[in-house]
């Protein structure tokens, strides 16, 4: 697992990694940023995800019906349109500024499609670790529309959408997750300067898909766009914005010091609980879908 080094008041960057470009699902073509050889997992955080493209041949074929289980995935959509179902009979409608946070527990089938023929399609998807008591709850989903998301002032060139966590006054839509994650999406304009508070013991990364962004205080280091920073410990984070505008997301959970055992889309604590998940896949437990006897996909 990866570990970060303490610090009890700012944090500060304790490394920077880059994507890799991969394809996923029927091929669609991503950047995969954490789940790669430079940063395999930061507890409790197992992949992190970037699809951005305006050619419907990188993302139209999209990712067709697929297991899950152990972990939760979370998809966040910045243009364009994806449609979500699965065997349990949930459909939803992803739209630009929307968030799904699925927890998969026990076991759960779905797909996730795009809704358009043309146009950018741009978005991430974040997979997050349950503890091991929870890895066989109940599958939900949380479908949170884009006016349901909170954006607060930061200063008179600085804001942030609230997915997940507490900022000031202001707390996101999603709740009840284990990890008790911060998820922030946070806009600065040339110049801004902001102090982020984030809780001290959780593992944290900032990933800059805009512009440039300054990290931390004695010294800053600056992020470009595909930068992503995994932080040190504390409890804020110094972020700006000296020399263009920047976007980012400031991600932060509980790590759960437990042992991973993955497989493709199963997250478990040991092989033999993965073994089991795919015996329980292809036995038809995880719904109609698998009973048709399909292999379990990568994703």
């Amino acid at each position: 697992m990866n570990t970060v080094p303490t610090n009890s008041h700012a944090r500060e960057l304790a490394h920077v990694v880059r994507g890799r470009p991969t394809a996923d699902g029927a091929g669609v073509k991503l950047t995969r940023i954490i789940g790669q050889p430079a940063l395999e997992m930061l507890d409790p955080f197992l992949l992190l995800d970037e699809f951005r493209s305006d050619t419907a041949a990188d993302y139209l074929a999209g990712f067709p019906e697929h297991p899950h289980r152990g972990f939760e995935t979370v998809t966040y959509l910045l243009a364009g349109r994806m449609r979500h179902g699965d065997n349990q009979g949930n459909r939803g409608l992803l739209s630009a500024g929307s968030v799904q946070w699925m927890t998969a527990g026990r076991g759960i089938v779905h797909s996730e499609m795009p809704e358009q023929e043309n146009g950018l399609l741009w978005g991430f998807q974040l997979w997050v670790n349950l503890p091991a008591a929870d890895k066989m709850t109940a599958p939900r989903y949380q479908d949170i529309a884009p006016e349901r998301i909170p954006e607060i002032e930061l200063g008179a060139d600085a804001r942030a959408r609230v997915i997940a966590g507490t900022l000031g006054d202001v707390t996101g839509p999603v709740q009840g997750i284990a990890t008790e994650p911060v998820y922030l999406d946070v806009r600065l304009d040339i110049g801004a300067t902001v102090a982020l508070p984030l809780p001290p013991a959780h593992n944290a990364f900032v990933y800059v898909y805009q512009g440039k962004a300054r990290i931390g205080a004695t010294p800053a280091h600056e992020l470009v766009r595909g930068d992503l920073g995994v932080l040190g410990l504390g409890e804020r984070l110094a972020v700006s914005a000296p020399t263009a505008a920047a976007r980012l997301l400031v991600v932060a959970g509980k790590p759960l010091n437990e042992p991973v055992a993955k497989y493709g889309p199963f997250v478990m604590n040991t092989p033999a609980e993965i073994t089991q998940a795919i015996e329980d896949y292809r036995a038809g437990r995880f719904g109609e879908f698998a009973a048709r006897g399909e292999n379990a996909p990568a994703r």
